[in-house]
């Protein structure tokens, strides 16, 4: 007997959508690294002749097509990982060559492009962060997911742990709607999982699937005697005081020239890089530079000195405020003056970021909440 029910249109988030998106947001990243580390190599080589220019955004463009049309062909599991490159590679090249897109004069080296290819990777990250975060699942969703894990058994790839979840999921949506269409398919899918003749898949499961399907992956790594709480925290605090040092050490330096040097064109020493004044605009943007970046490497040091005096979770939270502060804000100014030279330090401050949310999620929680 059929009852008139509503059609549900409501969004439902795809089996592995974290993976994915990560998968995309590295390609990305790794794309714009590359694509500039080898232009500046090589001195900038162009594809074409006197009349045609073959700028690597037409690759870019043509990837995304192939990275949109993928999983809309085809169905099997690995079109979607497959697509996930494909589009953070194709996006990367697209927006590597933003500056010649809203220049008049098509400028490639255009100042305002890295802020702007930075601040669209800080976009995609805090999707991630978002969609990652953990939520109830609900009937609907839990059901998608285990219709997806089927494609697994056709494809003699269901492991032990995916067919587990699969149970998990079902039996939870047993219990949520036990009379409801949903509920008597999961009945169903059960009665199929409980069958002696299903094949399991017995091989290993590789790094990302491990880390994928462990939500709690981070807290085995105290299990290793050889890292302890004490040896991981004083290694946050030499990390911590010497990026703030060599920041404020900077700062110094930079006081000094301001204070013996009249003209602006000049040249002072920051962080890892040689900043040329040319301008007194330039002159004002590194003015304030120096002051955020300053202000940010007095908390790391604060930070630090906490944790060493076992303040852990105020050691903490200064530690990633600091840390957060200098990615999503500082650092659009920074590359903004720097251009790309700045990635190794953002990917420095981004790789403290999270050693700090490692010792956080395997000692500080445990101690007191933050």
């Amino acid at each position: 007997m059929s009852t008139t029910q509503p059609i549900d249109r409501s969004l439902v988030l795809r089996q592995s959508v974290e993976r994915y998106l990560l998968t995309s947001l590295v390609s990305f990243a790794l794309t714009v690294i590359t694509v500039r580390l080898f232009l500046e190599l090589t001195g900038y080589p162009q594809i074409g002749n006197a009349n045609l220019h073959i700028a690597h955004v037409l690759w870019g463009g043509l990837l995304l097509f192939f990275g949109g049309l993928l999983p809309l062909v085809l169905a099997n599991a690995w079109a979607y990982t497959t697509a996930a490159v494909l589009n953070g590679v194709g996006m990367g090249l697209f927006i590597d060559e933003i500056g010649k897109f809203i220049t008049q004069t098509n400028d490639y080296f255009y100042p305002p492009a890295a802020p702007i290819i930075y601040a669209f990777f800080l976009l995609i990250v805090l999707l991630y962060l978002y969609i990652r975060r953990p939520a109830p699942l609900s009937t609907r969703r839990r059901m998608y997911q285990a219709l997806h894990d089927l494609g697994e058994v056709l494809d003699h790839d269901l492991q032990p742990v995916e067919e587990q979840q699969m149970t998990t999921n079902l039996q939870q949506v047993i219990a949520e709607e036990p009379e409801g269409n949903p509920g008597q398919l999961a009945k169903a899918l059960i009665k199929f999982l409980d069958n002696e003749t299903l094949y399991l898949q017995s091989r290993p499961p590789t790094l990302s699937e491990r880390i994928f399907r462990n939500a709690h992956f981070r807290s085995q790594l105290s299990r290793y005697s050889w890292l302890s709480e004490r040896r991981f925290r004083h290694g946050l605090v030499v990390l911590l005081i010497l990026s703030s040092v060599w920041v404020l050490l900077g700062m110094a330096l930079f006081v000094v020239f301001i204070m013996k040097q009249v003209d602006v064109n000049f040249y002072f020493i920051h962080g890892i890089r040689t900043i040329d004044v040319t301008s007194l605009n330039s002159l004002r943007f590194s003015f304030i530079r120096v002051l955020l970046e300053g202000g940010l490497s007095l908390l790391q040091l604060i930070a630090g000195l906490l944790l060493f005096r076992n303040r852990q979770a105020l050691g903490v939270r200064l530690a990633v405020l600091s840390l957060v502060m200098s990615l999503t804000t500082v650092d659009l100014l920074v590359f903004y003056l720097d251009q790309f030279s700045a990635t190794l330090k953002v990917l420095a401050q981004f790789g403290l970021l999270l050693l700090i949310l490692l010792y956080r999620e395997m000692y500080v929680r445990r101690i007191e909440p933050l």
